[in-house]
């Protein structure tokens, strides 16, 4: 990745970057409640299944951040085990700590720190003393706000080989290896997110879940309509229909269809368990992998329902030699996207002390 801090032509619009000023006087990350609404905002800004959101933080101290799940906002069809909400919760989880560097502090975080006691409690965030950030991690920072879910046509350009390895170097440096899915092996895998977005379809449950995450474009959370991108016309792109949970007149108001790009770049990113802790890793890594890619003007849409779909008594008994799947990634070049809405920050940010939590 360029350490000049430049955005290539390709793909990032004009904006002010998303400014976490560094502390003054030595100052710690959360000593003050506008120092934590600015890192929480920066966290909130994660990408989420169904944007859900299935977050909340709590401030320890001046420099203690905790992290939790959100049960409440748990997708129970789409995602029985949690696998997409602590995915979800580890790409909020990268965001806070690439915010805190921006403080010229570094974070410790210690992932599921009391299992027995509060399962919810994802990870504990401490900032410790750091050096400045540098120019990657600064052109980093700038990109969340810009970053998307792009659910609309690429125009097929193939990535270069050199943004690519970018690609793969953020998913290494997270822990998380990120492949590159080609030729006959690629088009089983959307064959497989083919028929596994037909069963879920088909279920009534995960209609009316769905319904409950899409729709008007007025709501805080969920995926508005201006989201949902067009129909492949010719149905050579299985993407996730949230059209299907709601009423008619959502489904007649989604775009026209679409000729999407014949052969879809698809990357897989693996990590080696699959477990809480591996989806924490995973969203961390996907999200440093979907900044990267945002600098570099690549847009980027998610595929997970075959992973959805696997039964609970057979996930993680198999892996390959790469590990687990956590995620498919389409990649590519597309046109501009809106932002999707986002819950302010008061409703995601805890300021109870753990004692009121646990009375």
């Amino acid at each position: 990745m360029t350490r000049t801090g430049a955005i290539p032509e390709s793909g990032v619009p004009s904006a002010e970057p998303y400014a976490v000023p560094q502390s003054a006087d030595g100052e710690k990350p959360f000593a003050t409640r506008a120092g934590v609404r600015r890192l929480v905002g920066a966290a909130v800004a994660a990408p989420s299944v169904h944007n859900s959101q299935p977050w909340r933080f709590r401030r320890v101290d001046d420099a203690t951040m905790e992290l939790y799940a959100d049960l409440d906002r748990l997708l129970a069809v789409t995602d029985p085990l949690g696998r997409g909400l602590g995915i979800s919760c580890g790409a909020a989880l990268f965001n806070l700590r690439l915010a805190i560097r921006m403080t010229g502090y570094d974070s410790q975080v210690l992932p599921l720190p009391d299992p027995g006691e509060r399962p919810d409690l994802l990870a504990t965030v401490r900032a410790i003393a750091g050096g400045p950030p540098d120019q990657d991690e600064r052109l980093l920072h700038d990109m969340i706000p810009h970053r998307r879910t792009n659910r609309f046509p690429f125009d097929g350009r193939p990535l270069p080989r050199k943004v690519f390895l970018d690609l793969v170097s953020a998913a290494h440096a997270e822990g998380a290896t990120l492949v590159l899915v080609k030729g006959r092996t690629a088009r089983r895998v959307l064959d497989m997110v083919a028929v596994a977005e037909g069963t879920l379809a088909a279920e009534d449950a995960y209609r009316a879940e769905l319904a409950r995450w899409t729709g008007s474009d007025a709501r805080s959370d969920g995926v508005p309509e201006h989201a949902f991108g067009p129909r492949p016309r010719h149905g050579e792109l299985p993407l996730r229909d949230f059209a299907s949970g709601g009423a008619q007149v959502v489904r007649d108001r989604r775009p026209e269809q679409a000729d999407f790009e014949p052969d879809p770049q698809l990357a897989a990113l693996f990590t080696t368990g699959d477990g809480p802790r591996d989806w924490l890793r995973a969203g961390q890594a996907l999200q440093r992998v979907l900044l990267t890619a945002t600098a570099h003007g690549v847009a980027a849409s998610m595929f997970s329902q075959p992973l959805d779909l696997r039964p609970p008594q057979h996930r993680g008994d198999h892996a390959g030699p790469l590990g687990h799947v956590q995620m498919l990634i389409r990649l590519g070049y597309g046109p501009p996207v809106p932002r999707v809405p986002r819950r302010p920050v008061f409703e995601a940010l805890d300021l109870a002390t753990r004692e009121a939590r646990r009375g």
